[in-house]
């Protein structure tokens, strides 16, 4: 088994091991819950670190059915390790290797799903970059899952990483990526499911690349019915290709309907579960005596994702909504927001608490990392900022950009006649005066922020007062007002009473818990 073992769990079996890492089944010692736990290994270096967080922290934004799930990172002075909800499914790469094609309903369900999926990722702000059919999972429902979220980026960030036979265009020019790149990919295995094959032949990379770059995508072995929904999908240029994985849906629908009709979608739901049926011998809960073929491991763990089952240990999991990043400290878990009730048991056995520090925040304080520092902010805004770690990087004014986190106060949320700023308004998202200079997170080169979309609209304890939060999907913009395909997601807890609004862009880890352990003076 591992060198360790995350606190709270017993290992069954391993599921895979490679240079990612080993991935193992193992049941929550008082639940009895199954999980799939991803350890990279003690030695790994710190850039290897930095990415396996970097994969949960993109996971973790991600919360839908077709997209797998993150219930925590642990991190200690052994390793570190991602737990994650294990159910039966094989990946697609073993449905295509057992069968060769899908008949175009059950292709079509897949690419649906998977759309689905990555719209979710897209409207969280994240590009996956390596859609491929080992990293779509297809358990015994039919109902495709995305998973592995090991090179997705924040969109309008670019570089040449992903999977040759699935990189777009632009990926192989290290352009910036977009919705529109991972739309290429899924359309991409959505032509492998339907004609057996990759669209360009294998070869060296050069002639790869060449071949995304330069040649005609050949739709001539496309079902006739499906030919326009493909060499759309595929356009070399990412601007004609449809413009969100969401209107790509809307698209294949029309496309679908037209030609299968109405019930094409059950019929091919039908098709793809039968087909993984022929694999159970291969589902990793069947095989370890957890869970019949057909169906979960327990009554309380119906959901979730499974695991890759070949060398390479790129586990996913389902879960629920969380909050990830780099925690200071030496040990720091990452939970989920909102645990699935069987997982409930895990709070008194999960790995304990970095070294913590009180920070003062005028009417409440709150139990931060010892690396977190506070500042009041300065002007006449009046409130607090909370400094995280991470590197700072310069804007356009050579300013420092931070990670950290906002604590306004009554004069911000209720600014006098004359003040320069708006005041807080719950149904837009904030900043000190909607201010136009207002940095982007992930690219500070870009001032401006535009076309706000409300993703989350809830009620969360600060303490034990009651807050309204909200989570806006934020579009950045260029110097000219001009929106480009690069966002982040604002995070905002206001307290009406108090007239306190904290507003948080970096998707700061844990602080939705740190939040609600506030004490008030």
């Amino acid at each position: 088994m591992t060198d360790w073992q995350v606190r709270g769990f017993k290992e069954v079996r391993e599921l895979g091991r490679g240079g990612q890492g080993q991935v193992v089944l193992a049941r929550h010692a008082k639940a009895g819950t199954p999980v799939a736990i991803k350890y990279l290994p003690a030695e790994a270096d710190p850039d290897s670190r930095e990415r396996f967080r970097h994969e949960s922290q993109m996971l973790g934004r991600v919360t839908h059915p077709h997209v797998a799930r993150l219930y925590r990172l642990v991190e200690n002075d052994n390793g570190i390790a991602i737990v994650m909800e294990a159910v039966n499914g094989v990946p697609l790469t073993k449905v295509l290797a057992h069968h060769r094609t899908l008949q175009p309903e059950a292709a079509l369900t897949v690419l649906k799903g998977s759309l689905l999926g990555l719209a979710a990722a897209h409207n969280a702000g994240v590009v996956h970059r390596d859609y491929k059919p080992a990293n779509v999972i297809v358990p015994a429902d039919g109902r495709s899952k995305l998973i592995d979220f090991g090179v997705a980026v924040y969109s309008g960030e670019g570089s040449q990483e992903g999977t040759p036979y699935y990189m777009a265009p632009e990926q192989w020019r290290g352009d910036p990526a977009s919705p529109a790149t991972d739309v290429y990919a899924a359309t991409c295995v959505f032509y492998e499911c339907i004609t057996g094959q990759r669209p360009y032949p294998p070869g060296d990379r050069a002639a790869i690349r060449a071949g995304h770059l330069n040649t005609p995508v050949p739709i001539e072995h496309v079902p006739e019915k499906l030919r326009e929904l493909v060499a759309r999908g595929m356009a070399k240029d990412p601007t004609e290709r449809p413009d969100s994985a969401e209107a790509f849906v809307a698209e294949l629908e029309n496309v679908a309907n037209k030609a299968y009709g109405p019930t094409w979608e059950t019929r091919g739901t039908r098709a793809l579960a039968g087909g993984v049926v022929a694999l159970a011998a291969l589902f990793p809960l069947t095989a370890a005596g957890l869970a019949s073929a057909g169906g979960s491991a327990t009554t309380t763990a119906s959901t979730g994702v499974i695991a890759a089952l070949s060398t390479k240990a790129g586990i996913a999991v389902a879960g629920t909504a969380v909050a990830t990043a780099t925690v200071g400290g030496r040990v720091g878990v990452y939970q989920a927001t909102r645990p699935e009730p069987v997982e409930r048991p895990a709070a008194a056995t999960v790995s304990p608490s970095p070294p913590s520090k009180r920070l003062n925040l005028g009417d409440f304080s709150i139990t931060t990392p010892l690396t977190w520092r506070v500042t009041h902010i300065p002007g006449g805004l009046g409130g607090y900022r909370i400094h995280l770690p991470g590197r700072c990087m310069p804007d356009e004014s050579r300013n420092e950009l931070c990670p950290e986190i906002w604590v306004f106060g009554r004069r911000s949320i209720d600014p006098p006649v004359g003040a320069g700023f708006e005041r807080y308004r719950p149904d837009y998202a904030w900043h000190p005066g909607t201010d136009p200079s207002h940095d982007c997170p992930p690219r500070p080169s870009l001032r401006a922020v535009s076309g706000e979309r409300l993703l989350k609209n809830s009620f969360v304890q600060v303490g034990d007062r009651t807050a309204e939060y909200r989570e806006w999907r934020m579009q950045c913009a260029d110097t000219r007002l001009r929106p480009v395909n690069v966002f982040f997601v604002q995070r905002l807890w206001y307290l009406p009473t108090s007239r306190i609004l904290i507003v948080d862009e970096w998707n700061t880890p844990n602080l939705t818990q740190i939040l609600a352990r506030a004490q008030w003076t």
